[in-house]
């Protein structure tokens, strides 16, 4: 960690401590946005609007989520920052040191999965009490401006209708309400949406977007994090407690984080529950991925949101067990044209996880993909989302 005098000082001071520290590599690139990214902590320096207080009345908890009395907008509100870049090139980390430093008393930093997530369970919950015809839209953008004058999404990506209709809305309400904004994204604001039906409709959203927040390209030629995990082993057999503790070494190797949180994705008007997630990494047992009855649609939508993934305990294979090897062969298969990295704890190695019995001989091709997954080749490959 960098010295408590760094951190106090601001992102770019804390970036240079890590550098000295060799906790990290000097990088051109990503120095520039470590400036861009200290002169809004300059900005927000005790940045803290006051909303008006959320009116008392009935509902109990609702009344708490939502308030019918708008703020006015806030005139001196410091902007923000879309930082974008190709993945693995430290945009997490930088938002994370400037999220570490912001002198800011409400702040939040979430995935923008999760984000839209917590919003859609708060519309769902206000138009439960106050019908379907109740615009949700300015009691939420209260509720979410009462609670942070800061918000820090990791990862915004934009790839559901549903979302889309919400977006531009409530955006242009929480910048009314002055509300910071600081992202990192894949991709570019014209880039969002694109080629989706509705996308005209989007549009204003990212018109929005590029009024209110400085979009700067991190263009680091490094992909750090791709380079993290072709330092890792990907397979370890047999499961075991050696195992499970090299697969807690690499997630918290991809991700910083011993575990991750909960989180879900929407497949086909459903929900995929997804037990821990954190910077693009996902970790699931066996069982759950293999044991229930997911199919093509949840492995998709699982290998083009996540670049990484942990698997515990993949058992041996055979005829009596073949539902659940069918599934492995299908999400396999999503994760390898996707090009997902794993690592996976096993019973067996790849070519001896189903040696035997009827459809062993399906198995060869999910064997070999296995073991091409685990070389650096593979693992040098990006992401296709």
């Amino acid at each position: 960690m960098p010295p408590a005098e760094a951190t106090s000082a601001g992102p770019l001071p804390a970036y240079r401590a890590r550098i000295a520290a060799g906790a990290l590599n000097a990088d051109p690139a990503q120095a520039r946005a470590a400036e861009r990214l200290q002169e809004l902590w300059r900005r927000t320096r005790g940045y803290d609007p006051k909303p008006g207080a959320p009116q008392q009345e009935e509902g109990g908890l609702l009344s708490r989520f939502f308030r019918r009395k708008p703020v006015e907008e806030a005139a001196d509100a410091p902007g923000g920052i879309y930082l974008v870049g190709e993945v693995g090139r430290g945009k997490s980390m930088l938002m994370d040191l400037f999220f570490a430093t912001a002198d800011v008393p409400r702040k939040q930093r979430l995935h923008f999965h999760q984000f839209m997530q917590n919003c859609h369970r708060r519309i769902h919950a206000w138009k439960k009490q106050h019908g379907d015809t109740a615009d949700p839209i300015a009691p939420l953008a209260d509720s979410i401006a009462a609670e942070a004058a800061l918000l820090c999404f990791d990862e915004f990506q934009v790839h559901d209708i549903v979302d889309a209709m919400i977006l531009g809305r409530l955006f242009e309400a929480l910048f009314q309400r002055g509300t910071v904004v600081v992202a990192t994204s894949n991709t570019a604001p014209d880039d969002l949406f694109k080629g989706k039906p509705g996308r005209d409709a989007f549009l204003p959203f990212i018109a929005l977007i590029k009024q209110h927040v400085e979009v700067f390209f991190l263009d680091a030629q490094r992909d750090y994090r791709r380079e993290r995990i072709r330092g890792l082993p990907t397979w370890h057999a047999p499961a075991d407690g050696r195992a499970e503790r090299a697969l807690d070494a690499a997630f918290r190797e991809l991700t910083g984080a011993a575990h991750g949180e909960p989180t879900r994705l929407s497949v086909l008007g459903r929900w995929l529950e997804v037990p821990q997630a954190a910077r693009g990494v996902a970790r699931f047992d066996f069982d759950e991925l293999c044991g229930k009855p997911l199919g093509p649609a949840d492995y998709l939508a699982i290998a083009t949101h996540f670049h990484t993934l942990v698997i515990d305990g993949v058992p041996r294979l055979g005829p009596e067990n073949f539902d659940r090897a069918r599934r492995f062969i299908t999400l396999i298969d999503a994760l390898y044209e996707h090009r997902c990295k794993i690592v996976v704890s096993a019973e067996a190695a790849p070519d001896t996880l189903y040696e035997r019995g009827e459809n062993a001989a399906m198995f060869e091709r999910t064997a070999s993909r296995l073991n091409e997954m685990q070389s650096q080749d593979y693992l040098a490959m990006a992401h296709l989302t």
